[in-house]
């Protein structure tokens, strides 16, 4: 009896110190790559000192000169606004027309709802826009998603323009 006892404690506890190493990273928090084959980029471009932003093409810019990265969305809902249809089609043709350029596609809540609620609104979000750039062209190995739920908001506080801020998706450019 002692024996299994002890086998079963053993077991138990190289299994929690074999599940302690195995957490998600946060994917803004990784700076440099491996050099193991990964895919993890944080949108940095090589040494030619460009790592400090995003790369904005001019097929990226609307008509009045802006660009827009952030696709926004009303309470509780992940049906996309026709206003982003032109634009959402502006990222469709960059990604389509430069097929070694990726997007990573964040989905975020504001802070009303369950958090288990709120990342599946971000998810739910995050993989309507991805839908939208499919259909327009872009290739699904260039597209990823991710939810942050209402971890993540832009906007601190408890009023309606707080809370709209934090209705979105944000497109973020990786190489």
């Amino acid at each position: 009896m002692k024996i299994s006892t002890l086998t079963l404690a053993a077991i138990v506890a190289l299994g929690v110190l074999g599940c302690s190493k195995n957490t998600i990273p946060d994917p803004e928090v990784s700076s440099t790559d491996t050099g193991a084959g990964g895919d993890a980029s944080t949108g940095e471009y090589g040494a030619g000192g460009m790592g400090g932003g995003e790369f904005v093409d001019d097929d990226l810019l609307g008509p009045d000169g802006e660009m827009g990265m952030v696709i926004y969305f009303d309470f509780d809902q992940s049906e996309l606004k026709p206003e982003y249809t032109d634009l959402l089609a502006r990222h469709a043709t960059h990604l389509a027309n430069n097929p070694g350029t990726s997007a990573r596609l964040e989905g975020h809540a504001d802070e009303r709802g369950s958090r288990e609620y709120n990342i599946g609104l971000g998810e739910r979000r995050s993989q309507t826009v991805r839908r939208m750039l499919l259909i327009q062209g872009a290739s699904a190995n260039q597209i990823s998603t991710v939810s942050f739920g209402e971890e993540r908001p832009a906007a601190v506080g408890s009023d309606e323009e707080s809370y709209a801020q934090n209705r979105r998706v944000e497109i973020k450019y990786t190489q």
